[in-house]
């Protein structure tokens, strides 16, 4: 029996053998496309684990913030001090300590 060859659109198993080839191509295309995202995913992780390694590290070693000092307290010591090395008598003392309070 001679094979007939048909010209034209293919046949069933020409068409079968297209659609086996766009799937595997969609398919491979695909898990490409899913395997670049999760490196992505894996570097964006990794990177945000390091920068939060390094804060808790800057964190431990920087020294603790000095209490903010109230500047009238800082004045009254001051005063204090004066008075207690004799630069300022006690009259002079209560004159102005009683200045910077009211």
């Amino acid at each position: 029996m001679p094979l007939i060859r048909r010209f034209g659109r293919p046949g069933l198993l020409g068409l079968a053998a297209g659609t086996a080839v766009i799937a595997g191509t969609a398919t491979a295309v695909r898990g490409g496309m899913e395997r670049h995202q999760q490196q992505q995913a894996a570097q964006q992780y990794d990177a945000a684990q390091y920068q939060a390694q390094q804060q808790a590290q800057y964190a431990a070693t920087a020294p603790p913030a000095a209490p903010p000092v109230d500047p009238m307290i800082a004045q009254l010591q001051q005063l204090a001090a004066l008075h207690a090395q004799g630069v300022l008598s006690d009259a002079e003392f209560t004159a102005a300590k009683a200045k910077l309070l009211s």
